[in-house]
């Protein structure tokens, strides 16, 4: 069975039409926009990007993210990222596999990510070693995938009875209606669906934008492999496996059936549907929080594509409703969204500024929804959001010097960027990275008939060919918000070039060739409508305020923004420790008048309400250093009543940081993950705004915890009003106590201390046993002892 010469899928012939062998060329060669209608014969689709060979990025911030990021796009070696795919084929693995999470069950969605990555680079300039390196790749997966003759081709793992084995006997097992999750589980393995779905997604890429012709049939063959194992499924079954993270799988379908016409694959599309979460939203209820923030964003991604597709009218009225519950109740000044991965309650995050905030692959699929959103209403509002985002999180995510990435992105005072290393890291956000910072040039220009929208304001050079426009963009946006675009070769035809207006920039101005030109305002763009001619030139003038940007539950913490870009208070170098109190302000009225203007783009100066000094800038290229992105403000009047309980609470913190060795969220994935958390039967839970692990009677789960040599504290998070429980607690084995939950009922969480014994082990295995009542445990913290904290 030849997967390279597309020949059999799950038993039954598989023949590429010509229209289908070529869909991917098409889309390669095509000029311009096009505009889809629907089965109904609705134009879903009011503008569309224009194509990345079109686009070349000058020199910038932007430019040199995206050459770090093709240095480490060519240092991956594709037969390493497929080690695991050789031996599930029974092939020698010519190259050691990655550390990090390529090391675990998660394995491939690496890949997945990379031959993304690669696309949008070759896409964006013909690069030639790119274009060979991924060729390589995916002749590999071609005789991986004969080799296995079913279609398959993966390299997930699960562990079963101490033994590491194949991932795809996960599948096998589904596909015989044995289905098993404890959420972020399927079937004891480390979510394969959403690693199948970033190798399916990638492959799409290398057809769409690579022009590779081995992609698409590789694709195919996994396509019909996994729709063998779920569609006989019923209902029940079907939502039961997509508890589990399971990516955008209905996005990937239905972008294979758009470039198939194959009706097989929508119908795949519409039945990964995870009704559970997709039917409140379309029923514009924000049931968000205590759920995993980016388990969620690909399924309406999904659903966009799918509206696309089919006009069914639900699709886009859950997406739309969930951007916008996103961007205006869970998200953070950065543009950022999620506390250790989870959403918390509507408009709540002022008790949730940690060093856990703003997961990255969240920010990058929630730029992909935007653009869904955007290409069906053509307003500037929507590239408002996309613009916070990429500035202040997304340029964050990657240190240019290396390339290397942040998983959460740290908003808490003091806190400083973990950055992954090039060969043991390998995280989800290491993934999206890649594809973020080869993504620059997409979503700069868009097009409609006759009008072309100038989007984001980095530096490039842009070429439509036969529709006879090349400009030129120049800007030191966005330490300045001077824009200039110059006509190098004008259409035939008058043209509309529509310049979007910040919502930030108060009072624009524009000129054309030095002459001031009133500004023509339609959807928050500047619009002029004219026959150009070469050498003209446009000046777009966007001035930049301090504004402050208060919490929404707690209007005294502020951020501060200058134009589009987040301000922070640098707190020091990342690798000294901060052991001060978080900044805070004492302003008699606007919290704006307690900054200075400093030397420098973006810079500002301010006194803390203790009297030490402060300077501000731009937070997403302080990359070193430790920082505080919100600011408790107070009247001079409170600072004098709150200001010893102020300074408490702060040394409070510290201490409790210094104390603490490990902790563990139960009910979060990669918590649970790293703490090697086990349990027969445990349900994962959100109540209270937060996760948890819920055990009935006689049931059991255990984790591992570092401690350090010497006595110990074994702290646990309860909800107040849980009572009439009785919970057994061991250590190592060892019964340490039987926590017996009593009333009265108090609403709010709780923490209990339980000291330890000193010992010289460096970790410790920690159980709990529910013996009366539900166990709902949130989170068990390893501290040192007091004692031992003060030596």
């Amino acid at each position: 069975m030849n997967w390279n010469g597309h020949d059999v899928m799950a038993g039954a012939p598989l023949r590429l039409s010509r229209r289908q062998m070529l869909a991917g060329t098409a889309a390669a060669a095509f000029v311009g926009p096009a505009f889809a209608a629907t089965p109904a014969g609705v134009t879903i689709r009011k503008v569309e990007p224009v194509a990345l060979r079109h686009v070349r990025l000058k020199p910038s911030i932007f430019a040199d993210a995206a050459a770090a990021n093709r240095r480490y796009l060519l240092s991956l070696d594709p037969e390493r990222l497929l080690h695991n795919f050789y031996l599930s084929a029974g092939l020698p693995a010519p190259a050691p596999r990655y550390e990090g999470w390529e090391a675990q069950g998660i394995a491939g969605h690496s890949l997945g990510h990379w031959l993304s990555a690669c696309s949008l680079a070759i896409a964006n300039g013909g690069d030639a070693a790119l274009a060979a390196r991924l060729d390589h790749g995916l002749a590999e997966m071609a005789r991986i995938q004969a080799a296995h003759g079913d279609g398959y081709c993966g390299g997930t793992t699960v562990d079963r009875d101490g033994k590491t084995v194949d991932g795809k006997i996960v599948f096998e097992e589904v596909r015989r209606g044995e289905i098993r999750t404890q959420g972020f589980d399927l079937n004891g393995g480390w979510v394969p669906l959403y690693t199948w779905h970033k190798v399916h997604a990638g492959l799409l890429d290398a057809h769409r934008l690579a022009g590779n012709r081995r992609a698409l049939p590789i694709a195919l063959g996994l396509s019909a492999y996994l729709a063998g194992v779920l569609e006989p499924l019923d209902d029940a079954q079907m939502q039961q496996v997509l508890r589990a993270e399971h990516g955008g799988l209905n996005d990937s379908y239905a972008e294979t059936y758009a470039l198939t016409g194959d009706p097989r694959w929508l119908r795949m599309a519409e039945k990964i549907r995870h009704k559970a979460v997709l039917d409140p939203l379309a029923a514009e209820q924000d049931k968000l929080a205590g759920l995993h923030a980016n388990t969620q964003i690909p399924k309406l991604i999904g659903l966009a594509r799918l509206y696309e597709l089919t006009g069914e009218p639900r699709q886009a009225t859950a997406a739309r409703f969930f951007h916008k519950a996103v961007t205006g109740r869970h998200s953070y000044v950065i543009g950022g969204n999620s506390e250790r991965e989870h959403f918390g309650p509507p408009n709540a995050i002022a008790g949730a500024i940690t060093e856990a905030t703003c997961e990255a692959c969240n920010s990058y699929n929630m730029m992909k929804l935007t653009r869904h959103l955007y290409a069906w209403q053509p307003d500037a509002g929507w590239f408002d959001y996309f613009e916070r985002v990429q500035l202040n999180h997304i340029m964050a995510h990657q240190r240019p010097s290396d390339g290397a990435f942040v998983y959460f992105m740290p908003l808490s005072a003091g806190a400083r960027r973990s950055y992954s290393t090039a060969e043991e890291s390998f995280w989800c956000c290491v993934g999206s990275g890649i594809e973020s910072h080869a993504k620059h040039a997409e979503s700069i220009y868009w097009q409609a008939p006759g009008t072309l929208y100038v989007n984001l304001f980095i530096p490039s050079s842009l070429d439509l060919g036969a529709q006879g426009l090349a400009l030129d963009l120049d800007t030191r946006f966005p330490m300045d918000g001077v824009v200039d675009l110059t006509i190098r070769k004008a259409p035939a035809a008058p043209t509309a070039l529509a310049l979007r207006l910040p919502a930030w920039a108060h009072e624009p101005r524009l000129s054309v060739d030095g002459k001031a030109v009133s500004i023509e305002r339609r959807d928050g763009y500047a619009v002029l409508s004219r026959r150009w001619r070469a050498g003209q030139r446009i000046r777009l003038d966007l001035p930049m305020a301090l504004a402050a940007e208060p919490t929404p539950d707690d209007p005294t913490l502020i951020a501060f923004t200058h134009g589009p870009l987040v301000l922070a208070a640098d707190l020091g170098p990342a690798a000294a420790p901060f052991e001060g109190a978080g900044p805070a302000l004492v302003a008699a009225g606007d919290a704006e008048a307690t900054l200075a203007p400093a030397d420098g783009a973006h810079r500002f100066t301010a006194r803390s309400a203790l009297g030490e000094p402060i300077s501000l800038a731009p937070f997403f290229n302080q990359y070193d250093r430790r920082t505080a992105v919100y600011f408790p403000t107070f009247t001079p009047e409170r600072w004098a009543i709150a200001r010893d309980g102020y300074v408490a609470a702060e040394a409070e913190r510290q201490a409790l940081a210094k104390r603490t060795v490990d902790t563990v969220y139960l009910g979060e994935m990669q918590p649970e993950r790293d703490h090697a958390f086990k349990a027969a039967e445990s349900a994962t839970v959100q109540l209270h705004g937060r996760s948890a692990r819920k055990l009935k009677p006689g049931q059991s789960l255990s984790i591992d915890l570092a401690r350090k040599p010497g006595p110990a504290v074994l702290r646990v998070i309860y909800w107040g009003g849980d009572i009439d429980r009785e919970i057994e607690i061991r250590v190592d084995g060892t019964l340490l106590a039987t926590e017996r939950r009593v009333g009265p009922k108090v609403g709010k969480f709780v923490a209990v201390d339980y000291p330890l014994a000193a010992a010289d082990a460096a970790r410790a295995t920690v159980s709990f046993t529910a013996r009366a009542g539900e166990a709902d445990i949130y989170e068990v913290r390893m501290m040192t002892s007091e004692a031992a904290a003060t030596v």
